[in-house]
């Protein structure tokens, strides 16, 4: 069941009417209901993987908190992340690896007799996996106290708005929210309903009408010149963040309406002036949950320069192997990686070149010669912030290239035909659309940044946040593509 779809639709307004009709006390029994009838309209049977994972980290965390044996806490742990991660192993990573080691065992000649599992992997997996992790690792620190109420702890790793596609939530946030008493109330339904409609339009305007040209470039792409595979790519990369972005403020948007928060996921990502800026605004809750739980446990920034520099690039790779089980994800992974330790041996550098320039506060402009000096500075402020974002940008355009390719050869020979075939467009009247939708989003994705609008709508006047919704309304309604396309990370 997708979110752009008319069934999603009938269920949302069925949910959303019995939650507000029934007594508080009996609203996480309905919430936990949904959500295991939403999981269950994919793959049914593959609710029992999240049934496992649900029970051992409930019971994990209830044993870490009782027990003062600092051996035994990392001992239930330690079961906690191997058992989980082990579901997460088999479904996600067995074939990968198994199929590896074949291929290694072909070339040294050796008797390798391991078949590759016909497994489908359960729908968003990884996410209701390091959601439930987080749990664990929180209660472990003392920082969350373990949840008794096996009922809300169900309700907390499989809760339907973000249950596939996150955001990934902490306890600490999250299920509190289901236990405190909640009041319908218009303006928070209006709230809601228009950021939702703004990350369907992000959906099924912008990033379904892109992916026509993208999937029919990069499906065929021997096919095609470097001069469409270049245009695909950069699509691609706007087509990506409508998408994902768009999941997770249709899930935020759901969630205020119910009067529970989730947290914002993205930050206007692609006006980031560096790497280390685009991962603070580029699926938030994955970039934090490996620094609390990957990059701080290694020892972060605490140790010498070249072990931090081993934790940056452990963590950059993991995350490439989080996104897929393929050398494609491993290897964009690595980029970001790459990128990010540059970047970081360059800040220095940088810092002290901006410490010889004076801050332009502090000119005086009485003087019309200083006074030019200053525009000027700006002027040059506002050149370089341009260029940054522009060399970000296509730092992270050449790693979609690899994230999108379906395999390896396929990706260097995409970047190969960019390099060298400047042929003839690939010409599609969808090209245009393509372009129009994405001046607009640029526009509106900056004003939301600039004016805080999605956090703080109440503070605009009633009758423009009225006609901005019935315009994102009317634009779904009339461009946008009805294919029934899922949304890309629920494959993960």
């Amino acid at each position: 069941m997708l979110f752009n779809s008319l069934s999603f639709l009938v269920f949302f307004l069925v949910v959303s009417s019995l939650y507000f009709a029934l007594p508080h006390r009996f609203r996480w029994m309905l919430l936990l209901a949904a959500s295991c009838f939403f999981y269950m309209c994919f793959i049914p049977i593959y609710i029992l993987i999240l049934a496992v994972t649900i029970g051992v980290d409930y019971v994990a965390g209830i044993l870490i908190e009782r027990t003062p044996d600092p051996a035994w806490r990392k001992a239930y742990l330690t079961m906690s992340i191997v058992s989980v991660c082990a579901i997460l192993f088999v479904f996600k990573y067995f074939n990968f690896f198994n199929n590896n080691l074949a291929a290694l065992a072909r070339v040294l000649h050796w008797n390798y007799p391991m078949k590759t599992l016909r497994l489908i992997l359960p729908i968003g997996l990884s996410f209701h996996t390091f959601q439930s992790l987080s749990y664990v690792f929180e209660v472990y620190r003392g920082r969350q106290p373990a949840e008794k109420h096996f009922g809300l702890y169900s309700l907390y790793v499989m809760y339907f708005p973000q249950l596939v596609a996150g955001p990934i939530e902490r306890p600490q946030n999250l299920l509190h929210q289901f236990k405190d008493v909640k009041r319908f109330d218009w303006q928070r339904l209006w709230n809601g309903v228009s950021l939702g409609l703004w990350g369907l339009f992000k959906k099924v305007v912008v990033a379904d009408s892109l992916a026509i040209y993208t999937d029919t470039i990069y499906n065929n792409s021997r096919q095609h010149t470097g001069t469409s595979l270049l245009l695909a790519t950069y699509f691609f990369a706007i087509q990506i963040y409508c998408d994902f972005s768009g999941y997770s403020d249709i899930a935020r948007g759901i969630s205020r309406i119910y009067g529970i928060e989730l947290m914002n996921n993205f930050e206007t990502p692609y006006f980031a002036k560096s790497i280390a800026e685009f991962w603070s605004r580029w699926h938030i809750s994955l970039s934090t949950w490996f620094r609390d739980y990957v990059y701080i446990p290694l020892g972060g920034n605490r140790v010498s320069l070249s072990r931090n520099m081993f934790n940056i690039g452990v963590v950059f790779l993991i995350s490439g192997l989080w996104h897929g089980a393929n050398w494609t994800f491993v290897i964009w992974g690595a980029l970001h990686g790459i990128y990010y330790l540059v970047w970081r041996s360059l800040k220095p550098l940088a810092a002290g070149v901006g410490r010889r320039i004076p801050p332009i506060g502090r000119v005086p402009l009485r003087f019309p010669r200083l006074a030019a000096t200053v525009r000027a500075s700006r002027a040059w402020d506002c050149l370089r912030d341009g260029f940054l974002i522009l060399l970000t940008f296509h730092l992270v355009l050449l790693s979609w290239v690899f994230f999108r390719a379906a395999n390896l050869s396929t990706a260097l020979d995409t970047l190969r035909r960019i390099a060298v075939d400047h042929g003839p467009l690939f010409w599609d009247p969808i090209i245009v659309q393509g372009v129009l939708a994405i001046v607009l989003l640029g526009a509106l994705d900056l004003f939301h940044r600039r004016s805080g609008f999605w956090e703080a709508p109440d503070q605009f006047p009633k009758w423009p946040r009225l006609g901005y919704s019935v315009a994102l309304l009317f634009g779904i309604v009339l461009f946008g593509v009805d294919t029934g396309t899922q949304f890309i990370y629920f494959q993960f």
